[in-house]
């Protein structure tokens, strides 16, 4: 289900928001009637606090409880909350927002819609909200079904999502949009000098394969590459069952960049995309590398494989070798990649690395106005000899995994010429329901890169 606004022409109830400052000047303005009611019901406009109002036929409308400004700083998405409390139907906001919480609020609304049934009967509430005025409500939903995208893919196990099938998928998403595609497949990664890719998706019959995507033809270039693994073992360096249990998500950055790609070619904007997706499974057979083994790169660089299980860069390595060869105005990497990245900054907080000042500024305040937090981490120059073995030009897991999110970041650096580089180690996953974000499956970074694009491409 890809969530709308309800349609306008559809009468509405009113969803007051009311901050705790003002609810005793609001209460002033009502009936003793309805004063009373309000205070009986034991609302006091703390943050995401919900009271129906009665009318003649029913509920008349609702007040919702915006509470203070230190409370919504402690999260996102405070009006989602608001959804799964309400009566089915439609609704609209009577509300002194700024345009950043309007803006929030409405695709916060349309976030909290969302539901992944494909297993089993999910019902979405039944709450909808009419586009508040003054949003850009087709923007809104762009980014909405952007996302729901993600989720969509993120949440399906690996046993109805392997290579094939996220190939499916991003062939879809091309054919929606009109963008051209290209897909090398199994043997003929080795043919087209796609060795690293080859070599983690080897060991298992589900084929690997290159996934290539291009539209517009104006503009500034943009070329984004998401890391592609449907499932990860881990390899001969097998992981214990608990570090299985997510897996499925390590195509998470191939999630992402596709929702943000649909997000870019649904509001049309003016430049010419790229999309690359290496798409493996990471298994266990007589044809998996081995530790030890030294991989030549598209690049010509020579890796070894100190742990089989650090294959995202490997693959990643060989596709950004090629959207190098691009010469991008701008190179944006998405992966889930190390666990190191959660050790520092938690599930919440999407770590970026860029050697752009312009490109980090611009990041940082597009993050922080559509609610995508993100937050610096350094292309720590210093650290290169940890990624250089000795025996080839790099390492892909040094062994004493100290600054594991950077180390595997400069190991990514090392494919990009172009100057403008930007890479993503994301987690992709809520742990639990949070505002606007059910359990499960979720895009990080896609909306701070897409309201980024204006100030870094001159868009």
């Amino acid at each position: 289900m890809t969530p709308r606004f309800a349609d306008d022409g559809h009468p509405s109830r009113p969803l007051h928001i009311i901050a705790s400052a003002d609810l005793a000047g609001w209460l002033a303005g009502q009936s003793a009637a309805l004063r009373g009611w309000v205070q009986a019901a034991g609302f006091t406009a703390g943050l995401g606090e919900v009271v129906l109002l009665p009318g003649g036929d029913g509920v008349a409308g609702a007040l919702f409880g915006f509470g203070t400004p230190e409370a919504r700083a402690r999260g996102r998405f405070p009006l989602a909350r608001a959804v799964a409390a309400l009566p089915d139907g439609a609704w609209h906001l009577v509300a002194d927002l700024t345009a950043a919480d309007r803006d929030e609020a409405a695709l916060g609304w349309l976030l909290a819609q969302y539901r992944f049934d494909r297993y089993h009967t999910a019902k979405a509430p039944g709450a909808r909200l009419k586009a508040p005025a003054g949003c850009d409500a087709a923007r809104i939903e762009a980014i909405a079904a952007g996302e729901c995208l993600t989720r969509d893919l993120i949440n399906t196990p690996a046993s109805d999502l392997g290579p094939a099938e996220l190939e499916e998928a991003f062939l879809a998403l091309a054919r929606r949009h009109g963008a051209d595609t290209a897909v090398v497949r199994g043997d003929d990664l080795l043919a087209q000098n796609f060795p690293m890719i080859h070599a983690v998706g080897r060991a298992s019959d589900r084929v690997p394969r290159l996934l290539d995507m291009r539209w517009g033809d104006t503009g500034p270039s943009l070329t984004l590459v998401g890391k592609g693994v449907c499932f990860d073992t881990g390899g001969l360096n097998l992981k214990p069952s608990a570090g299985m249990h997510l897996m499925k998500k390590d195509m998470g950055g191939a999630a992402t960049v596709m929702g943000l790609a649909q997000m870019i070619m649904a509001l049309r904007l003016p430049l010419r995309l790229r999309v690359i997706v290496p798409a493996v499974e990471n298994a266990v057979s007589g044809r998996a590398m081995r530790p030890r083994d030294i991989l030549t790169s598209r690049k010509g660089l020579t890796v070894e494989v100190n742990d089989t299980d650090a294959e995202g860069r490997l693959i990643l390595g060989d596709a950004l070798a090629l959207a190098d060869e691009g010469r991008p105005d701008l190179l944006v990497s998405m992966a889930t990649l190390t666990g190191s990245a959660r050790v520092a900054l938690g599930p919440d907080l999407a770590p970026y690395y860029t050697d752009d000042a312009a490109v980090a500024a611009a990041l940082e305040q597009a993050g922080a106005e559509v609610r995508d937090p993100v937050w610096r981490l350094p292309f720590w120059t210093p650290y290169e000899p940890m990624i250089e073995p000795g025996i080839a030009d790099l390492d892909n897991a040094p062994p004493d995994g100290m600054a594991g999110s950077i180390t595997a970041a400069l190991f990514l650096r090392r494919f990009v010429d172009c100057p403008r580089y930007l890479h993503f180690d994301l987690y992709c996953h809520q742990k639990a329901d949070a505002p606007a974000r059910p359990k499960g499956g979720v895009g990080q970074g896609a909306r701070a890169v897409l309201a980024a694009l204006p100030a870094v491409l001159g868009l």
